[in-house]
């Protein structure tokens, strides 16, 4: 098997004398969907963060693609191949769903004077915008005002925004929260048009969502990995069942 996309070993992070994260080991691969799950204070955002490089590790390593990343900041990391949404969506709501679009493809220019040119004239930029608009399934509100749009079209256009900075690497942190059913499957369908080209770590409670989607499941609970493999083996696993999956009332 190729090398993980993104791994992390012994991952740990400690605010204090809590540990939010201990010795969490993790492989991400391309064309697969990994799903994080766990009962409220698990550490799933915790262990987002310190992969996306918005919190530093106590301890433990983070490698892309090979490298070392770990202590990077999120910048470096984002240039690097990792993109991510949060769990409040990240827009310029004044702005047009192309514009948004558009603006993220832009900040993947060579040096800074590119900044000086007309956005219109940037071609690769454009030409990456439109391919995200096109995987996000966005090309009929491309005109339309960020902010007016509904709230499942804004976790869209968030990660459309992500897509045109051309990561090989998605951390989505719970892109399902707060959609109606209609919104929900859209979404799902989106995900898996992502999967062929992407490695794909999902922060979920939606666990009907989370079943459809993984093709791999880990477990956290209290910071730690308590369960790692296929859905059908973690769905099997009696102590994933105690802990989390007869509690669906939980959040994080």
């Amino acid at each position: 098997m190729s090398e993980a996309l993104l791994s992390a070993r012994g991952l740990t992070k400690r605010f204090g004398g809590l540990a939010a994260v201990n010795e969490v080991t993790l492989d991400l691969w391309r064309s697969t969907i990994h799903a994080v799950i766990g009962p409220n204070g698990a550490g799933k955002s915790t262990l987002t963060n310190l992969l996306s490089g918005d919190l530093r590790p106590s301890a433990g390593k983070v490698t892309l693609a090979g490298k070392d990343i770990t202590g990077w900041n999120p910048e470096r990391i984002s240039r690097a191949g990792l993109g991510r949404s949060y769990q409040k969506t990240n827009i310029f709501l004044p702005f047009t769903v192309w514009e948004n679009i558009r603006l993220a493809a832009q900040s993947r220019t060579p040096h800074a004077a590119a900044w000086l040119r007309l956005a219109d004239r940037m071609q690769d930029a454009n030409a990456r915008a439109e391919r995200a608009l096109e995987l996000a399934g966005l090309q009929q509100r491309r005109n339309a005002i960020a902010g007016a749009a509904s709230h499942g079209e804004q976790r869209q256009l968030e990660i459309a925004m992500t897509l045109a900075t051309e990561p090989r690497v998605l951390l989505l942190d719970e892109p399902l929260a707060g959609m109606g059913s209609a919104e929900a499957e859209r979404m799902v369908q989106l995900l898996l048009r992502l999967k062929a080209e992407h490695a794909i770590m999902l922060v979920e409670h939606d666990m009907d969502a989370v079943f459809a989607l993984a093709d791999r499941l880990t477990v956290m609970v209290n910071g730690q990995v308590i369960a790692s493999g296929t859905p059908a083996q973690v769905r099997a696993d009696p102590n994933v069942q105690l802990a989390y999956l007869g509690d669906e009332s939980a959040h994080d």
